[in-house]
């Protein structure tokens, strides 16, 4: 079993920032995918990015590229979210995954643990 736990979300302004940390802890592995996705009231749940463990390469979500980044920090077991220039659409629960597999994936479905979610209200 792997334990997610986000924390970082908020409230902020329009064109602010925003960083999200998620710690993975339990059974880890290198080869897993870190991702993550995001649900905002009566939408399904979206794919942001994710960031290959072990590679460090990186698949961004059309709607975040240039504005979000995703990182990790091996020693920590923490994958970090960046969110710059933030906009309204961005609000959601913003959600950690890890999937068992190496390469990055955008389906939610592939993903077998999750965090409990982290709210990012994003103000005009």
């Amino acid at each position: 079993q792997v334990q997610l736990v986000e924390s970082g979300g908020g409230l902020v302004q329009a064109g602010g920032s925003l960083r999200l940390s998620c710690v993975a802890s339990g059974r880890t592995s290198s080869r897993y995918t870190m991702g993550w996705f995001r649900q905002a009231p009566g939408k399904e749940r979206e794919f942001v990015l994710a960031i290959s463990w072990i590679s460090g390469s990186t698949t961004y979500a059309d709607s975040v590229k240039g504005r979000f980044t995703i990182s990790r920090n091996n020693a920590k077991n923490t994958v970090y979210l960046q969110m710059n220039s933030l906009k309204p659409e961005d609000t959601a629960v913003y959600y950690c995954a890890a999937h068992t597999k190496a390469l990055a994936t955008m389906t939610s479905t592939s993903y077998d643990y999750w965090g409990q979610g982290t709210q990012v209200t994003v103000s005009s």
